[in-house]
Formats: structure tokens, sequence, C-alpha cells
């Protein structure tokens, strides 16, 4: 008897999952891009106007303040 798709064995990489999960996710960016012309100039203007410039990596205001970082 041959296992099912979504049977595992154990063994290894189940192959016709990957397949599956590879072939649905080139169709979806494929079905995605004629948004595109869309998205592009919407994220652009978000960052311009609503993005806020403050976040500051901690790294950043560790150097900045000669201290070192508090959490470990």
């Amino acid at each position: 008897m041959a296992t099912d798709v979504a049977d595992s064995t154990g063994m290894g990489p189940n192959r016709q999952m990957s397949l599956f999960g590879y072939v649905m996710a080139a169709i979806i960016a494929v079905a995605l891009l004629p948004l595109l012309p869309v998205l592009i100039p919407a994220y652009l203007i978000w960052r311009a106007f609503f993005a806020s410039d403050d976040f500051e990596h901690s790294f950043e205001s560790w150097r900045e303040s000669g201290k070192p970082p508090s959490g470990s």
C-alpha cells in the first residue's frame, strides 16, 4: 500500500508536500504581480509620511551612551 501525501514516514523530507508548497508559492507570487504598481507607491508614501524615524537600534544607543546594554 502506498503512503498518502500527508503521511510522513519520519525517515526524511516529504518531497510531495514540498513540491506542493513550492507550486502554491509560485501561483501566489504570479497572482500578486499585478498588485506591484499599487503596492510600491503605497509603501513609499507610507514611509515618507507615516513612518517614524524615532526607532533606534540597541547597539546605536549603547555606543552613544558608553554603557553596556542592559538585558544580558
